[in-house]
């Protein structure tokens, strides 16, 4: 049809979804979404109307919602062409309060219940330069959880490249725990008034149900058994029955796997990312149950910050800031890399204790183990290989490496090799073995990199939280590093999905050998 582009639109330009807060003069916050392929199509477009706007409002404390669909023309039905019924696609993703009429719910809007809180339990408060802020934890089982998440997790599909919304119809609503950040405003004409709370995100989590099965034994430690058992994982070894009122299913250890994870527009660029994460992680890591904590396909801004905190949180503890390379290891020039690079049984106990997965652990224990790495000798931030540090110090300018710091990071290199060829095993396994060598050492450019590049955003958080606590204490007395902060804070934020930074074009070029996912043992 000649015409067509004129009764077309752009369905992510069209689509705005407001945050209003209650009250009369309630402050309203817009915002399109990133992503509407999911309820649209690939094209992201809408045929049928001219000048189309798709109103999604949201009463942003309990995120009752409204839709309002409004165009000055709509395209006459000829045959099979006719205009996209909009709120019929929509009601597969909206509660049926969203098709009220405006007016019902700015009637609700106006007059905010007083006593409202967010369902479930308070979890977790905290107060940074955005104001004061509470985590509520509740499970999909809770009526009142129930409900906000009908109301909110169309914003999953909008926000969340590839993410889908829960069955809310599962008879397994009580695997689900729900996690719920609001901001908590209070009158400062009235400290006294009822404070106002402010949806900012929410996270989901499912456990799933975890049985670590013994190894299979060697030959040779068949022959000789251990008095002692070669797996400390917990083995479900009592007797008991399915079903039985007298047994509680909900103790059987379990893996708790982060599905959907999201701060809304309004609110990114703030570290809200990182405190949700963290309150999750010490949800799991104090529940006895939880054997793993996982993540379900992160993206590569949640990878970044999952891997900030996880590294900060393992660095305060004594047994993992204990690992180390162990230079007196041989290095072959032949055959298997030697198992002895690093205590892998120490490892392994700070691992479990930690609840973290294989893969996600041991990479960032070579993040930090690169971090130790002589000044000449470690992986910086560079571009190509006529920019890259000197490894013998024969640069210009570059510090001279010892034969013991050459050797540390050789059998670093070496450790690192090994978890890459074992993760990438099958692409690798298709390549002659020239092509082979080179495609794991192109991949070992791009991880160096990339450790090298959030090592530099742990080293600016920390600096900005030493300077953050200066002004608390009323100890910062210098202009400048006001300035200086906030040129940091520009190098990437742990909420930040928006910016490609040099790293990402690494992470693109290795994408062909290197598997991101998040693996399930």
């Amino acid at each position: 049809m000649a015409d067509d582009d004129a009764w077309t639109a752009s369905a992510n330009e069209a689509f705005v979804i407001s945050l209003v807060a209650p009250g009369p003069n309630g402050k309203e916050s817009k915002f399109h979404p990133r992503f509407t392929y999911p309820i649209f199509g690939e094209e992201e477009e809408i045929f049928g109307y001219q000048d189309l706007q798709i109103n999604l409002r949201y009463n942003a404390t309990d995120m009752r919602p409204n839709l309002q669909v409004k165009f000055s023309k709509q395209f006459p039905a000829i045959e099979d062409a006719e205009p996209l019924d909009i709120k019929e696609v929509l009601s597969e993703f909206l509660p049926p309060v969203a098709f009220q009429t405006l007016k019902e719910w700015k009637t609700q809007l106006a007059k905010p219940r007083d006593d409202w809180t967010p369902p479930g339990e308070l979890l977790t408060s905290f107060t940074n330069k955005a104001g004061h802020f509470e985590v509520w934890k509740g499970t999909l089982s809770d009526p009142a959880v129930q409900q906000l998440v009908k109301r909110i997790q169309i914003l999953v599909p909008l926000f969340i490249e590839g993410g889908t919304a829960i069955n809310l119809d599962d008879k397994d609503a009580h695997h689900w725990t729900i996690f719920f950040l609001y901001q908590k405003n209070t009158s400062p004409t009235s400290p006294t008034s009822k404070p106002t709370y402010i949806f900012a995100g929410y996270s989901t989590v499912y456990r799933f149900f975890f049985l670590q099965l013994p190894p299979t034994p060697s030959p040779s430690e068949e022959a000789t058994p251990s008095p002692s058992p070669s797996h400390p994982d917990p083995i479900i070894n009592q007797d008991f029955q399915l079903g039985s009122s007298t047994f509680d299913i909900t103790t059987l250890p379990c893996r708790s796997r982060i599905s959907q994870f999201l701060i809304i527009p309004p609110f990114q660029h703030l570290s809200l990312g990182s405190r949700l994460y963290h309150a999750i992680y010490q949800t799991y890591l104090s529940h006895p149950p939880t054997k793993e904590i996982t993540v379900e396909d992160p993206n590569e801004a949640f990878d970044d910050m999952r891997d900030l905190n996880d590294l900060r949180h393992l660095r305060t503890l004594p047994s993992f800031q204990a690992l180390h390379i162990n230079t007196s290891t041989p290095i072959p020039k032949s055959g298997p890399v030697p198992k002895n690079i690093i205590d892998e049984a120490a490892a392994e106990k700070v691992r479990r204790a930690a609840k973290m997965t294989r893969r996600q652990f041991y990479r960032v224990l070579e993040m930090q183990l690169m971090s130790r790495l002589g000044e000449a000798v470690r992986p910086g931030i560079v571009l190509d290989d006529e920019n890259e540090k000197d490894k013998g110090g024969k640069g210009k300018g570059r510090v001279t490496s010892t034969a013991q710091e050459k050797k540390e990071y050789a059998l670093w290199k070496l450790m690192l090799k090994k978890r890459l060829y074992v993760h990438n095993r099958d692409a690798l396994g298709q390549l002659e073995l020239g092509e082979r060598v080179e495609k794991l050492g192109e991949v070992v450019k791009g991880v160096e990199f990339d450790y090298a590049r959030l090592l530099v955003k742990v080293e600016d958080q920390e600096l900005m939280e030493r300077e953050e606590e200066q002004e608390k204490n009323g100890a910062n007395g210098a202009n400048g590093k006001g300035k200086k902060r906030k040129a940091m804070g520009e190098v990437g934020g742990d909420d930040n999905q928006d910016g490609e930074s040099l790293a990402s074009a690494a992470r693109k070029k290795i994408k062909v050998v290197v598997d991101e996912g998040e693996e399930e043992e």
